[in-house]
């Protein structure tokens, strides 16, 4: 390279102008130069796509809250809220429903325990029985079923709040203790 001045603007009023400085690159440090550029250019084309596909999202984030795309977004904003204030009410209804719900689940004869045994002696197989049907209150009923050779007999005594005003037999106990669970029992 050749150092003549560089013709500039002042170089034609016969202004002093800097000199251009020759410098020399060996063909192994021109083909690093050229590298690095090509390096740096894929770098800023990663940078470029990667941006481009977070755009693409938020473009289509703002598609959904923007709706049909004709209001501003306090007015979209105020509709999310008065659609939000309908479905507050809506699961306020179904929780007050269900909460009745449970209350009549309660009420329901849905415990029940039997115990089978051998009434009398003579008699195997145990063919008689005691079912205890009751409620979450531990009110319902015992029946009971005492097999003989020649008859059969079934009792029904009513129980209220986990007791009978009508003595129980040791089988009927231990069926509505059962039916009651343990924590009543």
């Amino acid at each position: 390279m050749s150092s003549e001045p560089i013709r500039g603007l002042g170089a034609d009023r016969g202004e002093r102008t800097a000199y251009a400085r020759g410098v020399t690159l060996t063909e192994p440090a021109l083909s690093l130069v050229a590298l690095a550029g090509a390096v740096l250019g894929l770098a800023a084309l990663v940078l470029a796509l990667v941006a481009h596909r977070r755009h693409r999202a938020m473009v289509r984030r703002f598609r959904v809250l923007w709706g049909d795309g004709t209001a501003d977004v306090a007015t979209v904003l105020a509709q999310q809220s008065q659609r939000l204030g309908i479905e507050r009410g809506r699961i306020d209804e179904l929780e007050a429903a269900l909460a009745g719900l449970g209350d009549e689940v309660a009420q329901t004869l849905q415990h029940i325990a039997v115990v089978r045994y051998d009434a009398f002696g003579d008699m195997g197989g145990r063919l008689s029985f005691s079912a205890a049907i009751v409620d979450d209150r531990g009110d319902g009923m015992v029946l009971s079923s005492i097999h003989a050779r020649g008859e059969s007999r079934t009792y029904a005594k009513g129980v209220v709040a986990g007791r009978s005003d009508v003595t129980l037999t040791p089988e009927e106990q231990q069926a509505l203790a059962a039916a009651r669970g343990p924590a009543d029992g």
